[in-house]
């Protein structure tokens, strides 16, 4: 019978060290512990949340485009709840209270939040980041021709021009680069998640532009009639032309302030007439029937959905009426 033979290994002998200190340790922890015979169970140490960078934004449209490109790395708030009147807007404790915690406050620019001076100076935050939306956009100083009611109560004297710039597509791109490159300065560490969200954006931008284009064109150098100044920038990016007859009155028009829009509306050959969402307009409707036109809507974004998607889907709606108005 054969020996067996002898296998060779080059391991060295393991030291069992480790597992006779645990042994000791345990038998130890066993004698101390009351409870040797349970389960210790230990509940897992949460994982510290680092707080998201607090963004505050003036009114609506302001906060559409900052929360697009902010989507879900920075908490934004509004200032003027929507539907209230941004022009003539008074800051209150809250807003006060909101922007001496925030880090970042995003406005439209072009002297529209006029109640911001005091408001910031009121919040005392000396670390506040301010972003302006419009900054690097020409301003359009005046509408012309300009015809006005007679007992219109809110005529707008925008200084630094007029403010609705959102309106155009293609100056909304630029206000979300703007707005883009802000947050990317004051919050570097979200600069990926910023930079693709506004492309994003742009894209659908890009793409509104383009709609707006193929659609006008079909029906150029069309006179319209709003009763609110916020369609310069619209009408001169797509060769139409918008006629501001002011705001209507909050209690009704008087006689002469219905023969100035029929005048005016025969004066210039005025193909479409248009107010604003949430209007009660009888009396416009029954100027309409008068001069044979439909009174249609256009919607200047300052009230609606605060989800971001909601400006293409009014600005569309917009499209829409301009088109159907100025055949």
């Amino acid at each position: 019978m054969n020996s067996p033979k002898e296998i060779k290994t080059d391991k060295k002998p393991r030291n069992f060290l480790p597992l006779i200190t645990l042994i000791i340790l345990s038998a130890v922890y066993g004698c101390n512990n009351p409870n040797s015979g349970e389960v210790v169970k230990t509940e897992p140490v949460p994982a510290q949340k680092i707080p998201k960078t607090k963004v505050v934004t003036t009114f609506l449209p302001v906060y559409l485009f900052t929360k697009a490109v902010a989507g879900d790395v920075a908490d934004v708030e509004i200032l003027v709840k929507p539907g209230t009147e941004v022009h003539e807007y008074q800051g209150t404790p809250a807003n006060v209270k909101a922007i001496a915690t925030a880090k970042i406050l995003v406005k439209n620019g072009l002297g529209l939040e006029e109640f911001l001076a005091d408001t910031i100076k009121n919040a005392e935050n000396s670390q506040l980041v301010e972003i302006d939306a419009s900054k690097g956009i020409s301003a359009i100083n005046k509408i012309s021709p300009i015809d006005k009611t007679a007992a219109a109560e809110h005529d707008h004297d925008h200084q630094f021009g007029n403010p609705h710039v959102w309106l155009d597509p293609v100056l909304a791109k630029q206000q979300i680069i703007n707005i883009r490159d802000g947050l990317i300065t004051a919050d570097p560490e979200n600069k990926v998640n910023y930079q693709a969200n506004a492309a994003a954006y742009i894209q659908k931008l890009d793409n509104l532009n383009n709609e707006f284009q193929q659609t006008i064109k079909q029906t150029p150098n069309c006179t319209f009639i709003t009763f609110h100044d916020a369609f310069p920038y619209l009408a001169k990016r797509y060769n139409i032309k918008q006629l501001a007859v002011v705001e209507i009155p909050e209690k009704q028009l008087s006689p002469t302030d219905v023969q100035k829009v029929v005048n005016t509306v025969k004066k210039y050959k005025v193909k479409a007439l248009f107010s604003e969402p949430g209007l009660d307009n009888k009396l416009l409707t029954s100027i309409s029937q008068d001069l044979g036109l439909t009174v249609r809507t256009l919607d200047s974004l300052e009230t609606g959905d605060t989800n971001p998607e909601y400006y293409f889907k009014a600005m569309k709606a917009n499209l829409e009426s301009l088109s159907a108005g100025c055949k």
